[in-house]
């Protein structure tokens, strides 16, 4: 039987995307037939060499090619040559591209190979992101539209939203994010504590609205606030009863958001959040901002609540912590959500028959 050479090609290499290419190559690490290779560039911050190094197998080849997140003549027609290149010598079935800008290289330097499938997941789409103007967003749209109608190329949506948006642009398919509520059931016991906590976790960067989590956290000083994570927007969580940790293990992350009694997420646009459904599989209810990604994770009023405003979620936070029987819930509700939708062996099977298919037909 005929291997299948898979090849990912990412601009961003850390938090949701990261996650993402790190969990697929770890389901095909099994999956004989299969052969996995990276290309990821070393100059966003954030990418942690030594993580890469431990999370990734033998199984996956890892290659650097340098690529700039903003638009640059020079640095982008030599990151589309270096693409080529590696194209080439990789031979490739199918070329699996994440994120807008390896979307945009990785398809043109695809045209010159010829011979591979082309697959494109956004975790994210630009034009979606909310700390823009509309004229930047409408370019961004044309952009994702035209790369489709010239270079073409098969979106593979990450979330229920996502895809909607996609078959918009063109060509689609749904392959929601997951995790392995199994691995995740070591994390969930018992926890006493004196105080009712609320946590989230990721960068301290615009996206996230670590503004928001503060203005939150400053109505509620009675409650125990938790972020988990860094980033160059620290300052902007100025209230007391806010603590936030650093970067974590995974391990040592999972083991404090067991201790939250209430996720939550302020971020201004997501893909589909890894961080939301592992907490999800740990039993938590959560209360979010009502944009793409949280949207899909939370059904509003079965397993949390969606928010426009911080007096949102300062109303469902109090509901939460004085009705336990609601807590409790929600929380189930959460687990069952997460194994029905986002059970990630599940959808990773999809994504291997989109891969089989596209060689074998």
């Amino acid at each position: 039987m005929k291997k299948i050479r898979v090849l990912h090609i990412t601009e961003p290499f850390a938090a949701g995307v990261y996650n993402y290419v790190k969990e697929i190559c770890s389901f095909f690490d099994d999956e004989s037939r299969f052969e996995s290779y990276v290309i990821y560039s070393p100059n966003r911050n954030g990418t942690d060499f030594e993580k890469i190094k431990k999370d990734f197998s033998q199984r996956t080849t890892l290659k650097q090619v340098p690529m700039s997140m903003e638009i640059d003549i020079k640095s982008d027609y030599q990151a589309i040559v270096s693409l080529i290149k590696e194209i080439r010598k990789i031979q490739p079935d199918v070329i699996h591209l994440h994120s807008s800008k390896a979307s945009i290289l990785g398809r043109i330097a695809s045209v010159f190979y010829g011979k591979a499938k082309v697959y494109y997941t956004p975790n994210g789409y630009s034009f979606l992101r909310q700390d823009i103007g509309k004229g930047k967003k409408r370019f961004f749209f044309l952009a994702e539209k035209w790369i489709a109608k010239f270079f073409g190329g098969t979106t593979i949506a990450c979330g229920d939203t996502e895809y909607e948006h996609a078959k918009r642009i063109g060509k689609a398919k749904l392959v929601r994010n997951g995790v392995s509520p199994n691995k995740l059931l070591k994390y969930n016991t018992v926890i006493e504590k004196n105080k009712f906590r609320v946590g989230t976790m990721g960068r301290l960067s615009p996206q996230k609205n670590p503004k928001l989590f503060n203005e939150i956290a400053k109505e509620l000083p009675e409650i125990e606030f938790i972020w988990i994570g860094a980033g160059q927007l620290q300052t902007e969580l100025t209230s007391k009863n806010i603590h936030v940790t650093g970067w974590k293990t995974h391990d040592e992350a999972m083991k404090l958001v067991n201790t939250f009694d209430v996720y939550i997420q302020t971020s201004l646009w997501e893909g589909l959040p890894f961080t939301i459904i592992e907490s999800m599989a740990l039993g938590k209810p959560i209360i979010a901002t009502n944009v793409v990604g949280n949207k899909d994770a939370v059904e509003n009023g079965y397993n949390g609540f969606l928010c426009d405003d911080s007096l949102c979620f300062v109303k469902h936070l109090n509901l939460l912590r004085h009705q336990k029987n609601v807590l409790l819930e929600m929380g189930k509700n959460s687990v069952d959500r997460c194994n029905q939708m986002f059970d990630q062996k599940k959808n990773f099977e999809s994504l291997k028959a989109i891969y089989t298919n596209a060689i074998d037909s």
